[in-house]
């Protein structure tokens, strides 16, 4: 990185998402320049290390200025689409962009909509690596497994809440392994990335620090929830019975999953970029914060 880079600032794309609160604390704790983008005004206060401007991609973006590093924490594919029409002024900043473990997860599912999201993330991330190629700009992309921690995911955190408003907590049985990460390393992952050299033209897998069975997995969501909430066990005659039945079909396929291992190699994780992460350890106010 060049000495004019070094004091250029980040640009973040998905500011305001779960892994991009994560970054902008971390950034501001090291006193990282920062230019947050978000699809929506910003309500609270920016600082001299932190501005934010709206922005929405892919065709609704702004004059953005000279930046040592670009970050995409939302939409991979409206990020690859903007990055595919957009012309650096000066400078050659640093891509680093998240991704998804869901495009080797996803590819082969028995339901063509989550095989389709699979296919549009490996094309984005594709049209990524060509683009930065073609520019001469270095990056990377991690994949994070299933994201806990940020209270908005869709998997764990909806389930906690569903589970919170209906007293009820589905309880399937399932021995396939997963591997849940923290949004805080995968805000860490995004950070070192920016700085290390060996990673460039990487995809990583983000994993977390922990592989536990499926089922495991439900019950420590129930020990952690605040109130008393009854298990509810769901036999594999129902699951079968809801494949039938296009409403739930995605459910049942996400489901169906549970006997599989969904897991990641965290070799580069953890040799490149530095970051260990976490034991799936939920509590309260990892699902209401």
């Amino acid at each position: 990185m060049s000495p004019s880079q070094a004091t250029a600032p980040w640009l973040v794309f998905g500011a305001s998402g779960q892994v991009g609160r994560q970054v902008l604390e971390r950034c501001e704790t090291a006193r990282q320049s920062l230019l947050a983008l978000s699809r929506h005004p910003h309500q609270g206060p920016e600082s001299a290390m932190l501005g934010w401007r709206c922005a929405r991609l892919p065709d609704a973006v702004p004059a953005l200025p000279p930046a040592a590093a670009i970050l995409s924490l939302g939409p991979l594919d409206l990020f690859a689409e903007w990055l595919a029409q957009w012309q650096p002024q000066r400078g050659a900043p640093r891509i680093v962009a998240l991704s998804s473990m869901s495009v080797v997860s996803k590819a082969a599912s028995p339901h063509a909509g989550e095989r389709a999201l699979a296919a549009r993330m490996r094309q984005a991330e594709q049209l990524l690596a060509d683009r930065c190629d073609e520019l001469g700009l270095p990056w990377t992309i991690l994949r994070p497994t299933m994201l806990w921690g940020g209270a908005s995911d869709r998997t764990v955190s909806r389930l906690a809440r569903l589970a919170l408003r209906w007293r009820v907590l589905p309880m399937p049985r399932g021995r396939g392994l997963r591997q849940p990460v923290h949004v805080a390393d995968v805000a860490a992952a995004v950070i070192a990335a920016v700085g290390c050299e060996r990673a460039c033209g990487q995809r990583i897998a983000c994993g977390g620090g922990e592989r536990l069975a499926a089922v495991e997995l439900f019950r420590r969501v129930h020990a952690s929830l605040p109130q008393r909430t009854l298990i509810l066990p769901v036999s594999a005659v129902l699951l079968r019975l809801m494949g039938t039945m296009g409403r739930f079909s995605r459910s049942a396929a996400a489901i169906g999953r549970l006997e599989q291992d969904l897991t990641a190699d965290n070799a580069q994780l953890e040799t490149l970029l530095g970051v260990h992460p976490r034991s799936f350890s939920p509590r309260a106010p990892d699902w209401t914060a």
